[in-house]
């Protein structure tokens, strides 16, 4: 068993003040895999100061500067990605093959998409010809917490280390408590990769503990925090009193609208992204619409994908799902199953219990329900577990309303062989994101949602913009340059 109590604070992993043991669990074997320390006031404060302190120096570092510190990080990603990609794998249960081809790799590729849009920034930039001298001025918000979930973790590390170290903010990690091993790594890339001491500052703990003394903190000027939608109410007000700035990516419970004239492969696609990373994404498909006249075929193709889906620990070579991350996890998402078996729906994959020949790890059986009818709990609510739910519809109008009558707005999804409806369902549809026919949004396209799925933007040049504040000044003088270039 890993021990990692350390925190990384200054440029050096140090002690916590009052160590408060916590065991990282190994979902695939129910068995502790590390040890880490939860951190306390003192912590918490000593990382805040840091970074403080670090401000005024990096700020002032002129971005190629910035930029050629942050592209180091992704030379000492490649000397470790093996090590790192099982360090995912293990503690939070994504199959080591999905964990190197997939998990892993968003660093290096939300990295090199920030520094396409960062090469791109304009840090002081004329208001107008209307108003000769009127300047924009892009600048670092200042010291920032970020609190980042395990489903996804290096990526949403990726999605706010990344932009708010290029933007010239100083920052604060706390990483999910069930997946923190590949955020110490990260700060170890950091580290090596030559970052200043207090640019980068590391404390482990929990929501309540670390995650409410940051988010309460005078000295931090914004929060961004990815997890769920109850946590970013509670992030959002206690960051209130401080006037910080929230950034908040919070949960998801898309709508997949499948017309009868999508192609051939739109279901087994639609499954499949149901059930990838055993369905714990926010931005998974989990409400899979069908026009009525391909209604009772498409159930028929996707429980034959469901039932073809392969189930293995995580440690395993192969293509398979692995478990949910934790008891607590399995516990809610077999609770979503019986709600759906007890209010009526039809079961056509999958169910309660665990998948034959497992008797440990939180493994979850790739289940669908049909007939699920709007306002059933699995329809409302976010399960965060392989679980899809199919449900008819007759025309454009009832897809579109069903879709959008939900508290959430992350992702959204179309299948249909008509562009002109395509279109039309991309532009009705109230989230944040909308996919259309298996095709993704491209390089340096942002994350986020609209409505309960909180409102931030991260990815691209958007994602830099949040950690920005711009300031309008008059009388400059732009034939004299910028000292900071």
């Amino acid at each position: 068993m890993l021990t990692k109590r350390d925190f990384y604070i200054n440029g050096k992993w140090v002690a916590p003040a009052s160590p408060r043991d916590h065991h990282v669990i190994n979902p695939s074997t129910e068995e502790p895999c590390a040890v880490i320390s939860f951190g306390d006031q003192a912590d918490t404060d000593a990382a805040v100061a840091a970074a403080k302190a670090a401000f005024p120096g990096w700020a002032a570092t002129p971005p190629a500067e910035r930029r050629r510190l942050v592209a180091a990080i992704l030379d000492q990603y490649d000397a470790r990605l093996h090590e790192f990609a099982e360090a995912i794998s293990m503690e939070m249960g994504a199959p080591i093959d999905f964990s190197i081809s997939d998990q892993a790799p968003c660093l290096p590729w939300h990295t090199k998409n920030f520094l396409k849009a960062f090469d791109t920034i304009e840090w002081v930039r004329p208001l107008g010809p209307h108003a000769p001298g009127a300047a924009v001025a892009l600048e670092p918000i200042g010291v920032v917490g970020l609190i980042t979930p395990w489903n996804w973790p290096i990526s949403q590390i990726a999605l706010k280390a990344i932009p708010a170290m290029l933007a010239g903010c100083t920052c604060i990690l706390k990483p999910s408590e069930a997946s923190p091993l590949n955020a110490m790594m990260f700060a170890e890339f950091c580290h090596d990769a030559g970052i200043p001491p207090g640019v980068l500052n590391l404390v482990n703990g929990d929501g309540p503990g670390v995650g409410s003394q940051m988010s309460m903190h005078p000295d931090i000027d914004m929060i961004s925090f990815t997890g769920s939608t109850r946590a970013g109410r509670a992030i959002s007000k206690a960051a209130a009193e401080t006037m910080k700035r929230v950034a908040l990516e919070l949960g998801g419970k898309g709508a997949n609208l499948l017309f009868a004239d999508a192609d051939d492969r739109a279901v087994e696609r639609s499954v499949r992204r149901m059930m990838e990373n055993t369905g714990q994404s926010c931005n998974a498909p989990s409400r899979l619409l069908v026009e009525r006249s391909v209604y009772e075929q498409t159930i028929t193709k996707a429980a034959e994908v469901a039932n073809s889906i392969k189930i293995g620990p995580a440690h395993e070579r192969g293509n398979h799902i692995g478990p949910v991350v934790n008891k607590r996890q399995w516990e809610q998402v077999q609770g979503y199953i019986q709600k759906g078996i007890d209010e009526g729906a039809r079961l056509v994959a999958g169910g309660p219990g665990l998948p034959e020949g497992f008797n440990r790890g939180y493994f979850v059986r790739p289940t669908i329900f049909a007939d699920v009818v709007p306002g059933m709990t699995i329809e409302r609510e976010e399960i965060f577990g392989p679980v899809l739910s199919i449900i008819p519809f007759e025309t454009e109008a009832e897809a579109i309303r069903i879709a959008n009558d939900t508290p959430y707005g992350l992702t959204n999804y179309v299948q249909s062989g008509d562009p002109a409806r395509s279109n039309r369902m991309a532009r009705q549809l109230r989230s944040g994101m909308v996919e259309m026919n298996g095709k993704p949004r491209g390089a340096g396209s942002f994350f986020g949602g609209v409505k309960a799925s909180g409102r931030a933007r991260e990815g691209g040049i958007w994602g830099i913009e949040e950690f920005l504040e711009p300031k309008g000044i008059s009388g400059w003088d732009f034939s004299v340059g910028l000292a900071a270039e």
